[in-house]
């Protein structure tokens, strides 16, 4: 009797795993590019941007041709940045970029990457290197997109940055000063006099520079 009963549990559990793994495979494997991207949207529009990746690799990996394909990454990049994930919004575009491309977005996909870069600096103080790119790639867009109508944020961007990095200079020469090392702070005070920013021309932000131009 016993037997028996546990051959019951257990013939139960294998008929259990079998129909979970069938349900599985009916919902996650070969289903139209419209239902992909359907579930994507539900995710994003739910803040499950884990599960909104996951639906685009299935969408990408089951349509590599599909037309939702760019757009979806284009969803994603915004989703991901509203979230403050810039590695991931900077991935999805690189992506977008080498795949679609064209001279007619071109000038946007750029712009979103400045855009991504610009957010993603938190501490400048920390991430100095990081303003020395986004200030290049802000002034290779100037060059590259001189009519582009994303050109103006593109030189707000570049005009805080540039901003940041003075106030920035400046803050590291009081430093070498109040530790007696004329030396160090001589160099950053160079720099700063070769910059067209002159100190009695603006005003220390109380909050942060960064982050303004997309609050």
């Amino acid at each position: 009797m016993y037997r028996f009963a546990l051959q019951t549990v257990l013939a139960a559990m294998l008929a259990l795993f079998f129909i979970g793994c069938s349900t599985k495979s009916e919902q996650e494997y070969e289903k139209p590019a419209l239902y992909w991207y359907q579930k994507l949207m539900h995710s994003v529009a739910a803040g499950n941007l884990e599960k909104a990746d996951d639906y685009f690799t299935s969408l990408e990996s089951e349509h590599v041709g599909s037309p939702l394909i760019p757009e979806a990454m284009l969803i994603l990049v915004q989703a991901h940045m509203d979230e403050e994930e810039y590695l991931l919004a900077n991935f999805y575009l690189d992506e977008y970029l080498k795949r679609y491309g064209t001279a007619k977005n071109r000038d946007f996909a750029e712009f979103m990457k400045i855009k991504a870069s610009f957010l993603g600096l938190k501490s400048p103080q920390r991430n100095q290197e990081l303003i020395e790119q986004t200030l290049k790639k802000a002034e290779r867009y100037i060059h590259l997109f001189p009519e582009s109508e994303y050109l103006p944020m593109v030189q707000t961007i570049k005009l805080r940055l540039e901003l940041t990095k003075y106030l920035m200079n400046e803050s590291i020469v009081s430093l070498y000063d109040r530790r007696d090392k004329p030396k160090a702070a001589r160099i950053y005070r160079e720099r700063n006099a070769q910059s067209w920013i002159k100190k009695e021309n603006i005003v220390p932000p109380h909050t942060g520079w960064l982050g303004w131009l997309f609050e």
